[in-house]
């Protein structure tokens, strides 16, 4: 007995001895090659959780890869991409996931209302306040540089400023698919020559590869960029007490000591959140304002409003930090799964691949990188983890995208900072381009 554990306890993936994880894996290997992989929860949750942990272990062994370009993140997405496009799934497994993952985003939902509750819930109050104020200038920042480099390209190549800022910058800037690039092709239908259809097919590429790049950058900047400009994780540099910024140590070892019932609570005042947003987002619409707010951006508004002032008591917010802590270490290499197969469509990014195209959405989530990066550190960010989350996760795709680019990134802690990129830098992106379409819309 002594010696199987001495053969088995040496590797570990996803913390078990690797002899045990083998065996889960041929289990997982067998039933979806016999075609009875479980439907629904159970199945998917094998597979995805076995299939993450592997390529998340050859991403992190990977040189190059683990250093420069996200490590596990980036293999899990691409791969499970690259797998996808192969046809390396039988069809039974594709459409198991395809069920449990994509159709209502339940399981991104349930995984965003977790991380967004237990972050901004376990931040320290006095630095949620500081940073909250500074966000919005980086956005902008982000935007406008985005939008200029776009510009100034677009009309170098000869693939024109008007085309470049409406069909690629845009989409690239518009927080992805559902609340980006679908509602601006209506906006075009409705005030140009051009279909919604025709629209969507021009700005469905430019968003795939946006997000693409996006995640790339992502893991990239943060080892390229070192010393003072990297916070490693924290948003602001200046303008608050260093004390500010700690957590107590009374809070510490309450947060450390792990209480399955708190982890319960967690889970309940979690989805209790995510629900209220669409609650507001409810009402806000009959108000008739003519403008989308996501449920996500209201759900960040009403937690940070709890947080600020002490609305809750101090255990309900450490179960839903132990929750969201809970769900990040176990369920984040599932969810890069589920992105890869379900949302990453390689075709769509090669059928469109042309070396103008590629620049012009190149440039878009370059300057959105380092606008928002310069205007970070001009208000007191660190301009590493501005460039991430006011500028990579404007240009990626949406909820899907910002779990991807802070995982590649190792900065998941700022969820709630890149969820407002998401969500309201989406909605003020739907307004510029409503704008921008009155004014540029002729010259389509």
């Amino acid at each position: 007995m002594t010696e199987t554990k001495t053969k088995l306890g040496g590797y570990k993936l996803y913390g078990l001895p690797i002899g045990y994880f083998l065996i889960i894996a041929a289990v997982v290997i067998v039933s979806a090659a016999m075609g009875v992989l479980p439907t629904g929860m159970a199945g998917a949750f094998l597979l995805m959780i076995v299939l993450g942990a592997v390529l998340q272990e050859i991403g992190d062994k990977t040189p190059i890869i683990n250093t420069y370009l996200g490590g596990g993140a980036i293999v899990i997405i691409f791969g499970t991409g690259l797998m996808q496009y192969f046809g390396v799934f039988p069809e039974a497994v594709v459409k198991s996931v395809n069920d449990f993952f994509k159709p209502t985003g339940a399981f991104l939902d349930f995984y965003i209302a977790a991380l967004i509750t237990g972050s901004i819930l376990g931040m320290n109050r006095k630095l949620l306040v500081k940073a909250a104020a500074r966000y919005f200038p980086a956005i902008f920042g982000a935007i406008v540089l985005a939008f200029a480099l776009a510009a100034a390209i677009g009309a170098i190549t000869g693939y024109g400023v008007v085309k470049t800022l409406l069909l690629i910058a845009l989409p690239i800037m518009g927080g992805g698919m559902g609340a980006g690039a679908v509602p601006l092709s209506k906006i075009f239908e409705s005030g140009s020559g051009m279909t919604a259809t025709e629209a969507l097919s021009i700005m469905t590429p430019a968003v795939a590869i946006g997000n693409a790049l996006s995640i790339v950058m992502g893991g990239l900047m943060v080892k390229l960029i070192r010393g003072k400009m990297n916070g490693q994780g924290q948003l602001i540099a200046k303008g608050v007490d260093p004390k500010e910024m700690e957590i107590s140590p009374e809070m510490q070892a309450a947060r450390d000591k792990i209480d399955l019932a708190k982890m319960g609570i967690g889970l309940l005042v979690s989805c209790a959140f995510f629900a209220f947003g669409f609650i507001v987002a409810k009402l806000w619409t009959m108000l008739g304002t003519g403008i989308t707010i996501h449920a996500y951006a209201w759900m960040i508004i009403t937690v940070a409003v709890f947080k600020i002032f002490r609305l809750l008591p101090e255990y309900i917010e450490i179960a839903c930090y132990q929750w969201f802590q809970f769900v990040m270490k176990n369920l984040t290499g599932a969810l890069l799964v589920g992105i890869g197969l379900c949302y990453l469509d390689l075709g769509t990014v090669i059928e469109s691949f042309s070396l103008t195209y590629l620049v012009l959405c190149l440039v878009t989530v370059v300057g959105g990188f380092f606008g928002a990066f310069f205007i970070g550190k001009l208000v007191g960010f660190y301009p590493v983890e501005a460039g991430i989350t006011a500028g990579l996760c404007m240009s990626n795709m949406g909820g899907t995208g910002d779990v991807a680019v802070l995982s590649a990134a190792n900065r998941m802690e700022l969820m709630p900072f890149a969820q407002i990129s998401s969500r309201l830098g989406g909605a003020i992106i739907l307004i510029i381009g409503s704008l921008m379409l009155s004014l540029l819309g002729g010259a389509l």
